[in-house]
Formats: structure tokens, C-alpha cells, sequence
């Protein structure tokens, strides 16, 4: 029965591609034909370059048009990958529909030939001088193409700015063709400017934030040499918090150098509603509708902190909360977070009521690497099937825990990545008091890897593997609201929440969860259009009573699904039917949610 639906989703699907797909039009043609013994890559790019059309041609003036055009951009096409002594020739055919022809002899190609760099007034100090000339990577011999010159002009200005010469920039540059010798000579007029130093941070607007605040965020000292990846460090760190719309930085301009010699970095601030509202929603078939509702207050304490309360309303987890964040607490890059709840939790495997608090300090290396540490504890109430006897158990469990993570994301996009990879690894030192006390250890990974097809990306392979581990106690010790379950949207789709692993043996089926975890997924994500994406998946999980995981009792579930692209990310449907292990419940999963599901 699952297959059979599977396959009507699969022709369900198709017909949306087909629908969404553009509608063909007459089959385009080359505006002129290329002819002569080219490099297969430089034809390609000449073809590229002179491009297609579909309009015909009624008439030898509307030819002979097309050729000239193509030759002069075949023309450019050789001069800039180094062929200056080309012969291009546009030819048009007989008849009264002739067809457009380049003829192109492209001859020997031109080389490098002694690049020089030409101070223009005073040259740096010999050591950054050298510097500039490592940066050309221009070798004598190499081809004469012109991306390679305008590409270490780029360099030598980007090393000087490196250096602290904020100013530099290139005059225009002298290039000789030397048709004798085949040779390019290029030497390269550059300006470096004198060598600045940083003073403090001026904000240029009046808002919310207190500008002492502001320039505590400077990741330089006063008189510090200008350095451009400083400057962006500074525009990353006004930016973590999220509190503002804009933020602009810039170096001040040469006329507001201080007395003392140093340049002012200018920040300008554009501060967004002071509060805000949000709501969403998702669905999956077994756990249903799901609401979500936030309140947020922004830059109360003039720091740009946030000040939520939020809200949850489903069958399987509502919960009610408040959180306060503050940004760059006690040193840039470093935020505190607080955050405490009341929770009600109704499952398959138990039911939980409790309270909780947070502290969290996360801690930002580099652009997107974090290390979190934090502690909590959770007071709770929770009933669920007792392990072996299989009778009722209500426990009254306090629960006490350090929380350890690192987080290193070198993706392209937090909601629809495309290429790259994530690496989260989480350990949670914990101790439970009650009815006696248990420490134990909990072990989380989790690695995701995106790989683009195409120049354009429009097909991406996705994988997922997670592992996790309980160190210490029997499944008995642990509380069900602790173990580890898989099952559901965001880990084994086709089944439902918590369906994945062994059961106990009473009337309920009830799940009982383990000790160890794995799951893996496997995605083809395929754009049809700018909106309209579809994709084919595979996820596999299995739960172990043991510490160790089970690879030999998989549940396996595949699916396909839909996506609508927005501009803060994909809308999400997901339809998947178990294709193995499947322990009753409904054949077809359905999952409706914002963001690709890893």
C-alpha cells in the first residue's frame, strides 16, 4: 500500500515539475557559426560569448549584421586570453537565407614578459614593497590573458591594504604588445598613499545604542596599522545580535585624521522596530498542527540585547517562555543567554510536565565557528511505562547539567545550503535526583555535507549522520523524557515521532527508547525554476538499549517532496512511507515546514 501511494506522489509531483517548468519555445541557434582549429575550450567560450537567438534571418543585410558583430566579439574573446595576431573573418553564405560565419585563424599566443609594478609618488618601505611584488603571481612565459593582469593589479592593491595603506589604489596601467618578441609587458602604476592608523569608532547617527557600548567592540587598539579584516570584524559583531536592519562601516576619509595622525572608523546604525511579533506554524501527519507565537523586544538595555517571551501550542510539545540575550557579554563575540520555560510533553513513550532554566555562553571564533558552555536544571513530572514490570511510573525528577558544544559551519546559507559542510558536537554531563541519584553522560554528532552540481547549483546532493550515546546507567535508570527516540520530520521521515526502535510489551506499544543512537539521510535537491524545487530522499535510524549504536536493525523510510522558494528560505512539504521496519501507523508521512530538513 505504501509503494502504491508512493508512486501516485511520484506522478503528483511530476505534474507540478511539468506545470511550474517554463513553456519551450522555438529551439534557439547560434547567431553565427564558428569555424577554424581552435582550443576546444577557447571555441567554447567564443560560442558562449557571440550567444543564441531565436529570431531568423530574413535577409543578407541582417547577416552580414550578425557576422561583423560575432567577429568583433571573437575578436575580444582571443585578444583577452592572450591571441593579439587572430585573424577573424565574418563570411555570409549564398542563397537568400545565408547563414552568419567567423572564420578565425587564432595564431600563436602572446606571453608574459617582465611584469613591473611603477610607484606612483612615494613607494612603500621595502619590505611591504616586496610584498606588493610577491602578490603579482605573474610568471614570465605564463599566457598573456587579460583576467590574469587586471587579476594581480586586484592583488597588489588588496596586499597593500593588508599592509595598512588604506588609500592605495592603481593608476591606469601600461600594457605592451610586443608583436616582434610575442610577448605581453605589463607594468602596473600604483599609488600606495601613506601607511594609516586607526583611532576609536564615531557613530555617524543618533538611536537606541550607547555609543560607549559601541566602541568597546573595536577589535583593534588606537594607533593600530589599518587592517581591512579588522574593520569587517567589527561590522560582523554590530551584526550577530541581529538587532539592527543595516549597519554601515567605513573608514573615515583623509580630512578627519586627528591631530595625532589617526583615522576614525565611521559606524552608521539603522535599528529596527523596537519590538516585533512572529508567528509560525508546521504540520506533520501523526503530530499535527503545530503554532508558534514570539514577542520581542530589542535593545532595552541600549546594548543590543532582546527580550522575548514565546509560545508553543501542538499535541506532542507546548511550551511557554521567556529569554533575555546579550551580546558580546563580558568581551566581543561571547553571548549570554538566559532562558526559562514551563513545558507539558505528551508522547507515545510518556508524558512530562516541569519548569526549566538556562545559561548559555556561546562563544564566536573565526566567521561561523562557535563553542557553547552552559548549565541548566529541570524540574519535572513525568509518567511513563516502567522498563520490565511494565506498569505505570510517575516520576518527580530534578535534573541538573552541564552542556557543552561546538558548532563549525562552513555552509553558503543557514536555511537552504547548497554546498559545504557542518560539524555538531554536543556533550551534556548530567545528574538526576529523586528517587535516588544518577550521573551519566550524553553524547551528540552530527555532520551534514552539500555538494552543487552544475554552475549554476541548481541540483545539490545533501548527506546526514548523527550519532549519540548515553555513558553510564541502564535504560530502566534513565527517564523516557531522556532517552534517546528517532522517528518523524527531522530524523527518520516516512515514520512517525518516536516509531523508530524497540517497543515494550504492553497493550500501548509504547516506544522505549535507548541508550544509543544513528540515523543517516541522503537527499537529491533539483531546482526546476527561481521558486519551484523538488527533491527524492532516503533516511535510515536505529535506537540501541546499549550504549553502543545498533547499524544492524535500520528503519528505513524514502519519500519525496516539494519546495517554494522565498526570500528567507524555502517553504518545505515532505510525503515519505516506510520502506522497511515499519511497526504499524499510517503508510504516508506528511511534513510541512520552513528550511531544507538538514
Amino acid at each position: 500500500m505504501g509503494f502504491s501511494i508512493l508512486g501516485r506522489l511520484i506522478l503528483a509531483v511530476a505534474a507540478v515539475a511539468a506545470a511550474s517548468a517554463p513553456t519551450l519555445a522555438i529551439a534557439a541557434q547560434p547567431r553565427a557559426v564558428v569555424e577554424g582549429e581552435l582550443d576546444p575550450a577557447l571555441r567554447a567560450e567564443i560560442v558562449r560569448e557571440i550567444g543564441e537567438t531565436d529570431r531568423p534571418i530574413d535577409n543578407r543585410f541582417e547577416a552580414r549584421r550578425r557576422a561583423r558583430d560575432a567577429a568583433e566579439t571573437a575578436t575580444a574573446v582571443l585578444r583577452s586570453e592572450g591571441y593579439y595576431a587572430s585573424v577573424v573573418e565574418p563570411v555570409v553564405g549564398e542563397g537568400d537565407t545565408p547563414s552568419p560565419t567567423v572564420r578565425i585563424t587564432p595564431g600563436p599566443r602572446f606571453t608574459i614578459a617582465a611584469p613591473a609594478i611603477e610607484w606612483v609618488g612615494t613607494a612603500p618601505p621595502e619590505a611591504d614593497e616586496a610584498a606588493a611584488g610577491k602578490a603579482l603571481a605573474l610568471s614570465p612565459g605564463a599566457p598573456g590573458r587579460a583576467v590574469d593582469v587586471l587579476g594581480a593589479e586586484g592583488r597588489i592593491v588588496a596586499v597593500l591594504e593588508q599592509k595598512g595603506y588604506a588609500d592605495a589604489k592603481a593608476e591606469p596601467r601600461q600594457v605592451v604588445v610586443d608583436h616582434a618578441e610575442r610577448s605581453v609587458q605589463p607594468t602596473f602604476k600604483i599609488a600606495a598613499g601613506p601607511l594609516v592608523r586607526l583611532d576609536g569608532i564615531q557613530l555617524t547617527n543618533e538611536g537606541r545604542t550607547n555609543p560607549r557600548w559601541v566602541a568597546g567592540l573595536a577589535p583593534w587598539k588606537s594607533g593600530q596599522a589599518y587592517d581591512p579584516d579588522l574593520v569587517a570584524e567589527l561590522q560582523r559583531r554590530l551584526l550577530d545580535p541581529g538587532v539592527y536592519d543595516q549597519v554601515t562601516v567605513a573608514l573615515a576619509p583623509p580630512e578627519k585624521t586627528t591631530a595625532e595622525g589617526l583615522r576614525p572608523v565611521l559606524v552608521g546604525l539603522a535599528e529596527r522596530k523596537r519590538r516585533t511579533f512572529e508567528f509560525g506554524a508546521s504540520y506533520a501527519s501523526v503530530e499535527g498542527l503545530g503554532l508558534d507565537v514570539r514577542w520581542t523586544r530589542y535593545n532595552t538595555l541600549r546594548r543590543a540585547d532582546s527580550l522575548a517571551l514565546f509560545g508553543r501550542l501542538s499535541t506532542v510539545d507546548s511550551r511557554v517562555g521567556v529569554t533575555l540575550g546579550l551580546p558580546h557579554w563580558r568581551r566581543p563575540a561571547q553571548t549570554l543567554t538566559l532562558d526559562t520555560e514551563a513545558y507539558h510533553a505528551n508522547t507515545s513513550a510518556y508524558d512530562q510536565t516541569g519548569v526549566t532554566a538556562r545559561a548559555d555562553v556561546q562563544r564566536r571564533y573565526g566567521k561561523t565557528s562557535y563553542v557553547t558552555v552552559g548549565a541548566s536544571s529541570d524540574f519535572s513530572r513525568t509518567n511513563e511505562v516502567k522498563v520490565g514490570a511494565l506498569t505505570p511510573l510517575g516520576r518527580d525528577i530534578a535534573t541538573f547539567a552541564l552542556h557543552g558544544a561546538v558548532y563549525l559551519d562552513r555552509s553558503n546559507d543557514p536555511l537552504d545550503p547548497r554546498r559545504g559542510l557542518r560539524l555538531n558536537v554536543i556533550a551534556d554531563p548530567t545528574v538526576l535526583a529523586g528517587q535516588g541519584t544518577l550521573p551519566y553522560l550524553r553524547l551528540q554528532a552530527q555532520g551534514t555535507g552539500y555538494l552543487p552540481f552544475g554552475r549554476a547549483a541548481r541540483t545539490v546532493l545533501a548527506g546526514r549522520l548523527r550519532v549519540g550515546s548515553i555513558i553510564d546507567g541502564a535504560v530502566g535508570d534513565i527517564p523516557a523524557s531522556q532517552r534517546f527516540y528517532a522517528g518523524g520530520g527531522g530524523s527518520v521521515r516516512g515514520f512517525s515521532y518516536q516509531a523508530v526502535g524497540p517497543r515494550l510489551a504492553d497493550d500501548n506499544d509504547t516506544p522505549e527508547g535507548g541508550l544509543a543512537l544513528i540515523e543517516a539521510s541522503a537527499e537529491i535537491r533539483q531546482m526546476l525554476t527561481a521558486r519551484w524545487g523538488v527533491v527524492a530522499f532516503v533516511d535510515a535510524g536505529s535506537i540501541s538499549v546499549t550504549r553502543k549504536p545498533d547499524f544492524s536493525n535500520l528503519s528505513v523510510g524514502a519519500g519525496l517532496g516539494l519546495r517554494y522558494n522565498l526570500p528567507f528560505g524555502p517553504i518545505r512539504v515532505d510525503v515519505a512511507t516506510p520502506v522497511s521496519n515499519a511497526q504499524g501507523g499510517s503508510p504516508v508521512q506528511i511534513y510541512v515546514s520552513i528550511g531544507q530538513s538538514f
